[in-house]
């Protein structure tokens, strides 16, 4: 397949990273504290075009495809692939292979749910966590309705059994992906059309799209399974979290997304912006504003 990430991202090096179970297709760029980037569905690598290279600066920047998805193949299943929690483990092991051994997180949509995985799963490692229009899973659950059956649709689809879920998306692709693209986005015209073509490309293979319904499988079922237990054990985020949302959006009960993030983490900062659902492509220049004088501050040199 045609990699259209490397032309969006100046000043990067594609790498592959090989573990037993994942290759990884990965950008790294830059100098200083490391900050991993981390997508979300229907997504690569490349909704942080505009985000990632703002960092470079002052930090290292690594940029993955999620396991599955884009061009990073799980090599091997085992128990629990496709959950947050073994992507958690395989990124981790990603990050120590590539040298590095404390970073920040920041992950958007299904990104953001293998980040904050990260941090409650990897303390002595996570610096830092930052959430984009991601509330924990069980609050996603718990606060379903009507509404959000109807808006998110893919969650309910893409968990059933195989192969119902993996029929439904080979009917048409490419409308499938546009439609969830032009939704999320708020108008498909303002996305860059290299992403654009980046993510239908890889969405045009099989083996992606059953990556895809794993991890909402996985999202229907262990991961849900995994907060609860954390969350009836009080466990928290001990690092700084920041959480940027969907402007006037509001959770089960009506809850604001700070006080959902207050009950799971013990520093949480953030803001509603206006773009709605893929922020890193419609509202850069806003998470840039707030983002990097977060990771300036939350940065400390850990103890080796």
């Amino acid at each position: 397949m045609k990699r259209l990430a490397n032309s969006l991202f100046s000043g990067f090096e594609e790498r592959r990273v090989t573990l037993p179970q994942t290759d990884f297709a990965v950008l790294v760029g830059g100098s200083g504290p490391p900050v991993l980037l981390l997508h979300g569905y229907p997504e690569t690598r490349s909704a942080w075009h505009r985000i990632a290279p703002h960092l470079l600066s002052s930090h290292t920047v690594v940029v993955p495809d999620l396991p599955g998805y884009g061009w990073s193949r799980v090599l091997q299943t085992s128990t629990g692939s496709g959950s947050k929690r073994w992507m958690g483990n395989q990124l981790h092991a990603m990050m120590r292979e590539l040298g590095h051994h404390h970073y920040a997180v920041v992950g958007h949509d299904r990104g953001g749910r293998v980040g904050y995985r990260l941090a409650l799963d990897f303390p002595e490692a996570v610096t830092a966590y930052v959430s984009v229009t991601v509330v924990p899973t069980p609050e996603m659950w718990e606060g379903s309705s009507k509404a959000f059956g109807m808006g998110a649709w893919h969650w309910f689809a893409l968990a059933q059994p195989e192969p119902l879920a993996e029929t439904l998306l080979s009917g048409n692709p490419r409308m499938i992906l546009d439609s969830s693209l032009n939704k999320m986005a708020q108008g498909i015209a303002r996305l860059h059309p290299l992403a654009i073509e980046d993510y239908r490309i890889a969405f045009d293979d099989p083996s992606v799209r059953h990556a895809i319904c794993e991890d909402y499988r996985a999202g229907a079922t262990v991961d849900e399974a995994d907060d609860l237990v954390d969350r009836a054990k009080r466990r928290k985020i001990t690092v700084p979290v920041l959480v940027f949302w969907e402007a006037g959006r509001r959770y089960g009960g009506g809850r604001e997304p700070l006080d959902i993030w207050a009950d799971w983490a013990n520093d949480v900062s953030g803001k509603g912006l206006e773009g709605g659902h893929m922020l890193p492509e419609t509202a850069p220049g806003e998470i840039l504003e707030i983002l990097l004088p977060f990771l300036r501050r939350v940065w400390h040199a850990p103890s080796a």
